[in-house]
């Protein structure tokens, strides 16, 4: 018997449970790893929620990232042996591949050997954010030195991505926040500007930074009023990349900049990567040079235990968070 997290029903993270069940042997090109780290995404609490993208069957296991220990290799699997350290690529659905859990069961595509200088905590806290801003900023809007990208909800996990991945290819990376609260450390994590919203007029300021250049690519994970001062500010031809919808309020069309500037709004999933192999292995080579190099590194900011779960869940949707939260077995 292995302990895993499961929900019979939807709601809040008081619907967490963690129990024990049986676990079968990895089956033909599987391994099965024992767990030392989780990395949790807003996905997650999306899905236990039963707001996310796909339905679970309940009661559903949930989770996208891990790290650990191979404990055992299914047939086929040739790269991989027991007591490699390993983390997994977040899977196309968590419903079939949930990664909460003592021991989980993954696709031995989905499994990489980070480098062995990080730690458990920080590789379980790799994979979601760093192809999900690859995969917007490198792969759809090809991103290049001298380009400006604005990057909202710039304290998330994946907004600090954007910005190290934007600072590694020398593009200069404008990260938006709600408050004053997280500027400074948004500047000390290598942001080059931040704009407040509370305390600044974004399109005004952007015009400010940018001047006559204006902003070539958006990564919004936000829609709702901030859409149209956002394209606004931006230049001819640019792209505005969605792959969030925080915002409770409607998103309206931008059609006056769309057109005058043929703009490019364009919704985005993870999956777009981690379904596609060539593109899979373009972004882990990137990543994983970046997180040798060390201009790529994670920030985590705050482990829990994985009994406490239900508080880890709660502080993730607190939306206080800077960087990653991460559970520890």
């Amino acid at each position: 018997m292995v302990r895993v997290v499961r929900f019979h029903q939807h709601g809040g993270p008081e619907v967490l449970r963690i129990e024990d069940v049986e676990l079968p042997r990895p089956g033909p090109d599987e391994v099965q790893i024992r767990v030392k780290a989780l990395g949790l995404n807003r996905a997650e609490a999306l899905l236990r929620a039963g707001a996310y993208i796909e339905m679970p069957t309940l009661p559903s296991g949930l989770g996208l990232e891990a790290a650990g220990i191979i404990e055992a290799a299914g047939e086929g699997v040739n790269d991989f042996a027991s007591g490699d350290a390993v983390s997994v690529i977040p899977p196309q659905s968590m419903i079939r591949w949930p990664a909460y859990g003592e021991l989980i069961t993954y696709p031995a595509g989905l499994i990489v050997k980070h480098p062995p200088s990080l730690d458990w905590q920080t590789a379980a806290a790799v994979w979601m954010q760093y192809l999900t801003a690859y995969g917007a900023l490198i792969d759809i809007a090809r991103l290049g030195g001298g380009d400006a990208v604005v990057i909202t909800a710039a304290s998330s996990s994946v907004g600090l991505a954007a910005i190290q991945i934007a600072n590694r290819i020398g593009a200069t990376a404008i990260a938006v926040t709600r408050t004053l609260a997280k500027k400074q450390a948004l500047l000390d994590a290598g942001a080059a500007h931040v704009v407040v919203l509370a305390e600044e007029d974004i399109t005004t300021r952007l015009n400010e930074i940018t001047g006559s250049q204006g902003v070539r690519v958006v990564l919004d994970a936000i829609g709702g009023p901030i859409f149209e001062p956002l394209t606004a500010a931006m230049s001819k031809g640019g792209i505005l990349i969605e792959y969030g919808g925080l915002s409770r309020e409607p998103t309206p069309f931008p059609l006056p900049a769309v057109l005058a500037k043929t703009l490019t709004l364009r919704g985005y999933l993870v999956h777009e990567i981690t379904g596609n192999p060539a593109k899979l292995e373009a972004a882990k080579a990137f990543i994983l040079e970046g997180l040798e190099t060390g201009t790529l590194k994670p920030i985590i900011d705050r482990t829990f235990a994985f009994d406490q779960i239900v508080e880890a869940h709660r502080y993730l949707e607190s939306n206080e968070q800077f960087g990653k939260i991460v559970v520890t077995i």
